[in-house]
């Protein structure tokens, strides 16, 4: 019997020791498909939208957890994009411009950390693969509008592989503004109207193109030893609202609704709002459109019409990556994000386009599915903003994040738990700071032109019509000093 016993003890303390000389085990790395979409304002189903055709992303929200509060940080692409990958606000005038990015990293040789959330994951051992938009670049390379493509990375750290195919556009600017013939706004000389029905099939613009060859890419990286992150740009609904006839023979133009709030807000100075100016680039269009001249309710239809068609086509390219991805037996451990860059106006507030501190301009969609969460289905409302995926994403990986982060992650609301210190977002752009809490929008502006605060209570006006600041001066004091420690340098 002793010596049983002491046999066992033995065994006992050869597995203990053992158990204690063994190297932990690093958890699974999960593969993440990332997809940004260009001026995707929450205009989804699954959103509330009873007239849009999105079945593809009503799906994704279905599956995982949809943010209806979500809000980019700088209402314009690169700046926006910026700010989400590195998770950070804008600190500078640099950093609230499209060639922030550039400015930040393409020449900057004193990097001592990771220049964005991608680049730490390469880091942590993904194999990293970029299609299309991601920074503000089109294809991930830096040139000009009316350039050949160049071999300058703008982000030189973040990927392994950078792919695109210009079809017969022949550059990535060139298929951004592209039109179904091959041509485009800056070939055409501006010459074009800001929308086409093109008889075409998907891959006749250049999102079904992208679509393609984030397929072909899938069946690839199923074979791929690392973990891999594959992020995917599409260009719709971007400028020019260019789609297959097919989607626009979707909707019913008589029957599409217009802006709610197409007027410019009470108490508050034009200098807040802008001329549409973008949207003017394209000189034929019907009618031309700024604070003074307001669209016609036929032109607004129309433009209506042209957007949601651009939403159904983009929508239908990304569930056929999502086929794709469970065809290759992909989704079981692969994180999903579908992040819109920022909002746009349509008509809302006298404006056509972005570029704004409105909630028009700053909202917008981000859907993203953990498939090894227990929680489905399930609608988030909390205030949340794009420097929160750097962390989150960092999570979702095991991968630590860096400690200068502006963001908060968002994986326990992913869960279905309410635990996050920050219930806020801020914005920037136009020489002011926006803070959005779940009740209220603050702006404010550091210019001459007055009235330079605003505020909003989006409990009686969800619409922004009114500006009651001047009624409101005690929770002005609560709430700019608030505002204030979102200012990180960029107005003093």
């Amino acid at each position: 019997m002793k010596q049983a016993y002491y046999i066992g003890m033995l065994t006992l303390a050869i597995t203990l020791l053992i158990s204690c000389n063994k190297k932990e085990e690093k958890p699974q790395q999960p593969n993440i498909l990332f997809i940004a979409v260009d001026d995707l304002r929450p205009d989804l189903a699954c959103y509330g939208n009873t007239y849009i055709k999105s079945p593809n992303l009503d799906q994704l929200a279905q599956e995982g957890a949809l943010f209806t509060n979500h809000f980019t940080n700088i209402p314009t692409c690169g700046a926006s994009r910026h700010s989400m990958l590195t998770g950070r606000y804008p600190a500078s005038s640099k950093d609230i411009t499209n060639h922030a990015t550039e400015y930040a990293f393409h020449n900057n040789k004193s990097l001592t950390k990771p220049e964005t959330f991608i680049a730490k994951l390469r880091q942590g051992g993904y194999h990293t693969v970029g299609i299309g938009k991601i920074s503000h670049a089109t294809d991930g390379y830096i040139y000009k509008y009316t350039e050949q493509p160049s071999h300058k990375r703008e982000l030189p750290n973040s990927w392994d592989e950078l792919l695109f195919d210009y079809g017969k556009w022949g550059t990535g600017w060139n298929a951004f503004f592209g039109y179904a013939s091959g041509e485009n706004r800056q070939s055409l000389n501006k010459e074009v109207e800001p929308y086409e029905m093109g008889n075409v099939e998907d891959d006749g613009y250049i999102d079904g193109i992208t679509a393609n060859l984030a397929i072909k890419k899938l069946g690839q990286l199923k074979n791929e030893k690392k973990p891999f992150f594959l992020a995917v740009g599409f260009f719709k609904p971007h400028l020019p609202f260019n789609a297959p006839k097919k989607y626009w023979d979707l909707y019913d133009r008589d029957k599409l609704p217009i802006s709610q709030n197409p007027n410019i807000p009470k108490d508050i100075n034009n200098a807040s709002l802008h001329n549409s100016n973008e949207f003017n680039l394209y000189h034929c269009g019907d009618e031309h459109l700024d604070l003074s001249n307001q669209a016609s309710i036929a032109y607004a239809k129309k433009l209506h019409h042209a957007y949601y068609a651009c939403i159904s086509y983009v929508d239908q390219q990304i569930g056929k990556v999502l086929l794709e991805l469970k065809k290759q037996g992909l989704d079981k451990n692969t994180i999903i994000v579908v992040w819109g860059d920022h909002g746009w106006h349509l008509g809302d507030q006298h404006v056509w386009g972005k570029h704004t501190l409105f909630e028009n301009a700053l909202r917008s969609t981000l859907i993203i599915k953990d498939p090894r969460s227990a929680q489905k289905g399930i609608t988030v409302s909390n205030i949340v903003e794009s420097v929160d995926l750097y962390p989150t994403i960092c999570e979702l990986s095991n991968i630590s994040e860096p400690k200068e982060m502006d963001g908060e992650t968002l994986v326990p609301l992913i869960n279905g738990k309410n635990k996050r210190n920050k219930n806020i977002a801020y914005g920037y752009f136009n020489k002011g700071i926006t803070l959005r809490t779940k009740q209220h929008r603050l702006i404010k502006y550091y210019r001459e032109e007055k009235p330079d605060i605003e505020l909003y209570d989006h409990t009686t006006d969800p619409l922004e019509d009114q500006n009651i600041a001047s009624q409101n001066r005690e929770l002005i004091a609560k709430l700019l000093p608030i505002l204030e420690k979102g200012n990180t340098g960029l107005y003093k």
